[in-house]
């Protein structure tokens, strides 16, 4: 296993931090940019990290500008989307011989989609949204989504039923209207942090592998 920590440059952000964990046996590289309120080393973050890499993915996270200087507050999209376009070039670098994807955690994943709608995200095969946030809690509403028709790439949705900021009668339209680019994992019980109820049997970690194994057989398709 192969841990870095590096830093690189956002356009007209100033630089950001970033790491890289590489199993030995891995077989793609999947950037992982987080969530609103916490960075890439919040414990979800880390925490599917590790899950991936036992599953021969390799990640790398990294920080938002705004993260990086602890700010509150997000930056602008056109700060994010610039983020995200940097990292896809520090991915590349950072392990030329690995295919690559990008996505992330709620707000990571929806920055990812949007940057991967304005342009082309070079080397990157397909997107991966953990916990896509269509909409803000209790406002149900598909305003978030307008520019998915515009990316060209596959895209894994990862949903939990009882997610606030995806309501699933309206994701699943989306999804189906998105025809064969789009493949929606639903978990039962998963709220937007993944965490599910007592009653399903099931634990946190249980999710946790679930959520990286689902991304992992699905980036197979796209390595041959």
């Amino acid at each position: 296993m192969i841990e870095r920590n590096f830093q690189f440059a956002v356009q007209n952000a100033g630089e950001v931090s970033a790491s890289l964990l590489r199993p030995s046996n891995a077989e793609c590289l999947l950037l992982l940019a987080h969530g609103a309120g916490a960075g890439m080393n919040h414990s979800f973050m880390t925490a599917l990290s590790d899950q991936l890499a036992a599953v021969k993915v390799a990640t790398l996270r990294f920080q938002f500008p705004y993260m990086e200087q602890r700010r509150k507050i997000p930056d602008h999209a056109t700060v994010l989307t610039a983020a995200i376009s940097a990292a896809v070039l520090a991915g590349s670098e950072a392990a030329p011989d690995l295919p690559l994807f990008a996505g992330g955690k709620s707000l990571g994943g929806r920055m990812t989609a949007l940057a991967a709608a304005q342009h082309p995200l070079e080397n990157v095969r397909g997107l991966v949204f953990f916990g896509f946030p269509l909409h803000p809690p209790g406002q149900p509403g598909t305003k978030r989504a307008e520019r998915l028709p515009a990316v060209k790439l596959p895209i894994l949705f990862l949903q939990g039923t009882r997610d606030k900021l995806a309501d699933l009668t309206l994701l699943r339209p989306i999804c189906a209207g998105l025809g064969a680019r789009a493949t929606l994992h639903i978990i039962e019980t998963a709220d937007h942090s993944f965490h599910v109820l007592k009653s399903s049997g099931r634990t946190d970690a249980d999710i946790l592998q679930e959520l990286a194994r689902t991304a992992a057989e699905w980036t197979q398709k796209f390595l041959r």
